[in-house]
């Protein structure tokens, strides 16, 4: 090893190298030193104790040769007593043999009759004693001297163990006796497993039969409880959980059944495992009971009630088979029907909401639909809240409860409660939109609605989902939050690691993006049937060969009707806004005004061809140097705010179509004619009539634009025109028996498109 350190380091590693190893040597030095000092004294009291002994073992060896004379005197005299003695004792012991020889005959020829009177007696583990002392002897010479004898005793034997096997099949000899029988059978070497197994059978059978009784008494109480009430649930909880005989007229305890267990453990000592299965099974039939009751609607008074009823009989069983582990499996099974129970009990909740707004619906008919949409709100709005809060308080009972089987599950209860709450959120979220007919969602957090057939969703339940929203986001939660803290706080059986169960935040979330959804999808719905409205209006006639206007066109009494339809459902549930005026700023995806210049009216005596320049470079100067203004804002929750953004997206999908056709003198006349009109009712609506005029400007310079001869109505036509339709609609508003808001209110004419 030298040698290779000599090649492989450099000096200065050889130099460190020598300093560790004279280091290490003295620490040997010094550790052998101590080693020596500690031992001194065990070295020194030895060789004082060899001293002593050599000092002590001298005279022993005379002391010895003394015990050696007396030894052998002894003996001689003991081999003088033998020798005097063995005649005597020979005779005596081969008289002694001759003696006991006579006795065992004599009782091989008594054994008959005494077994006879043994069975008389009923002192059967005699008999069965007697007869295995004398077996050795029939085996040797049963064939021969002893053989009437042998026949005889097997006779009886035979009688005895049929009397054994009465003793142990009757229910009414003691355990001992049923016991004590058993072990004799076994002694006689008689096949005890085939008597185990069908004692087994009959237990069984038994223990079936009570189940299958058990079953049907607990269907019958589950049939029951629909039509039964509240104060007899206790009732039906008994019958179920109570056991019965076949014929129904003997209750049989949990009591009754140990013993006869433990009496089945005494007799079978290795069908323990048997035993447990069947108590085990039975057991189960009992928690699948309750399981099944479950799945109904229920109080967690009757659960309770139901779990301390089996938990007292797992407590007795649990006494005569500890093996069964009744405990551990009753903690398990209960784990279960609390998970189940409290999933079950949101899973109805969910289905109440639900109800609350579908059976809600407006109907067809006036009178209803001015509340019907406001009572699917405030119900439901009940439902979320109360509902909530009655759950908290049922679950709020499994934790007071002082039964030791749920005080063991009480941290999961709380997890559970929060995990309930949190899924139910979500799912109540799918739910929103599988009843406004959103079966995808590709961007949740997106503001774009997808498109849906309108004709199969009804708008009004769409904005009550949208308010809906809006209040658990605001109220509902919050509200449940502080009962969570209050009374479900703790918990963490789920591990740390997988967050906290109840996020509240993350609802609030999923909520307000549901209520901004779902106010979009209302007004897009809403917009889209108004633009189909639209569209036929402008797709049908053939603007280039349009009449001259004599009249409002009835598209505008539609338009309004199907406005006036979205202002009832709007302030059935929103509340009102602030009044606010048109507010001029530089936000972005805004755009310009089109007012004209005051002189363009003056201009309208101009030839066609200058007019037509005049008031394109008018109209683009303009846009040029007006303020932008604010058109399409966020929409809020109030009345005033849906209404304005269903008109605006509704003038501008006018403006659109404008666009696309090409109008001749008439036409154009007939669009200034309706827009005109349109002024004074769509300001009626909305709180922005600077961006009602913008927009409708831009419709009448769209068209202005898509003109051929863009030749506009003078003024007193156009005001007389727009007389005459006011006079009329307002004949047939004092007509009209169904409107009765006191703004004026436009009448769609019985024609159609």
């Amino acid at each position: 090893m030298v040698m290779v350190k000599v090649q492989k380091l450099n000096l200065e590693g050889l130099l460190q190298k020598h300093v560790e190893m004279a280091a290490e040597i003295k620490n040997l030095d010094t550790d052998l030193q101590m080693l020596v000092y500690e031992n001194y004294n065990k070295f020194i009291n030895a060789t004082d104790t060899i001293k002593r002994m050599k000092n002590n073992i001298v005279g022993m060896e005379a002391n010895m040769e003394q015990l050696l004379a007396k030894i052998t005197s002894v003996q001689s005299k003991s081999d003088l007593v033998n020798t005097s003695l063995f005649e005597k004792r020979e005779h005596i012991e081969k008289l002694h043999r001759t003696r006991n020889l006579l006795r065992k005959v004599q009782f091989i020829y008594d054994l008959p009759t005494r077994l006879a009177k043994c069975i008389k007696a009923e002192a059967y583990a005699d008999a069965v004693r007697f007869f295995i002392g004398s077996k050795p002897i029939f085996e040797a010479y049963g064939d021969s001297s002893f053989q009437d004898c042998k026949r005889a005793s097997e006779e009886a034997i035979d009688l005895v163990i049929k009397n054994l096997q009465a003793k142990i099949y009757s229910d009414s000899e003691p355990i001992e006796a049923r016991a004590e029988a058993v072990v004799l059978l076994k002694q006689l070497n008689f096949p005890v497993d085939s008597l185990k197994t069908k004692l087994l059978e009959k237990l069984e059978d038994y223990l079936m039969t009570l189940q299958d009784e058990h079953k049907e008494t607990g269907a019958s109480a589950l049939d029951t409880l629909e039509t039964s009430e509240p104060s007899d649930i206790g009732k039906l909880s008994d019958t179920i959980l109570s056991l019965k005989t076949p014929t129904g007229t003997h209750m049989v305890s949990v009591g009754e059944i140990s013993k006869i267990i433990h009496a089945y453990l005494i007799i079978f000592p290795d069908s323990e495992r048997r035993l447990i299965e069947l108590i085990q099974e039975l057991f189960t039939k009992r928690y699948g009971i309750i399981e099944r009751r479950v799945k109904e609607r229920m109080t967690s008074a009757d659960i309770l009630k139901m779990i301390r009823v089996i938990w007292e009989d797992v407590t007795l069983m649990d006494e005569v088979l500890a093996e069964a582990a009744l405990p551990a499996f009753s903690l398990e099974a209960a784990r279960s029907i609390i998970r189940q129970f409290i999933s079950t009990s949101f899973s109805h909740l969910l289905l109440e909401v639900s109800e609350a707004l579908t059976k809600s619906q407006p109907m067809p008919k006036k009178g209803s639909e001015e509340s019907s949409l406001q009572n699917a709100l405030e119900g439901s709005k009940k439902v979320v809240i109360q509902g909530s809060l009655d759950l908290l308080l049922e679950f709020r009972q499994l934790l007071d409860d002082n039964l030791e089987l749920l005080a063991k599950l009480r941290d999961l209860i709380v997890d559970w409660v929060q995990e309930g709450f949190q899924g139910f959120f979500q799912k109540l979220d799918e739910r929103f939109l599988v009843l406004c007919g959103r079966g995808y969602i590709a961007n949740p957090d997106s503001s774009v609605i997808d498109a849906i057939q309108v004709d199969k969703v009804q708008t009004g339940l769409v904005l009550v989902l949208a308010q809906l929203s809006v209040f658990i986001e605001q109220i509902a939660i919050p509200r449940i939050m502080e009962e969570i803290a209050a009374s479900f706080s703790g918990g963490g059986a789920r591990g740390y690691e997988h967050g906290p169960a109840f996020v509240p935040g993350e609802i609030c979330r999923i909520f307000r993006s549901a209520g901004e959804r779902f106010l979009l999808l209302y007004i897009n719905m809403k917009t889209q049937k108004i633009s189909i409205l639209l569209k036929k209006r402008f797709t049908t006639p053939n603007w280039i060969k349009h009449k001259e206007p004599r009249e409002v066109h009835m598209f505008v009494d539609l338009l309004l009707q199907e406005l006036e339809a979205v202002g009832i459902e709007v302030r059935q549930i929103l509340p009102q806004g602030l009044v606010r005026r048109h507010r001029h700023s530089d936000s972005t995806g805004s755009t310009n005004s089109s007012r004209s210049n005051p002189s363009r009216e003056d201009k309208l005596t101009r030839t066609n061809t200058q007019r037509v320049r005049s008031q394109f470079l008018e109209s683009h100067l303009a846009k040029l140097f007006e303020q932008k203004m604010e058109i399409f804002t966020k929409v809020q929750y109030t009345q005033e705010s849906v209404i304005s953004t269903v008109i605006k997206f509704c003038l501008k999908s006018l403006q659109e179509f404008v666009r696309l056709q090409t109008f001749n003198r008439s036409g154009f006349q007939q669009i200034q004619l309706d827009i005109e009109f349109l002024k004074n009712p769509l300001k009626e609506f909305v709180d922005d009539d600077a961006a009602i005029d913008f927009l409708l400007k831009e419709v009448i310079s769209a068209a202005h634009e898509r003109c051929l001869d863009p030749i506009p109505l003078e003024a007193p036509i156009l005001d007389k025109l727009i007389s005459t339709k006011i006079s009329k609609s307002g004949e047939e508003n004092q007509r009209s028996k169904n409107l009765t808001k006191p703004k004026v209110l436009f009448v769609c004419s019985e024609r159609r498109l």
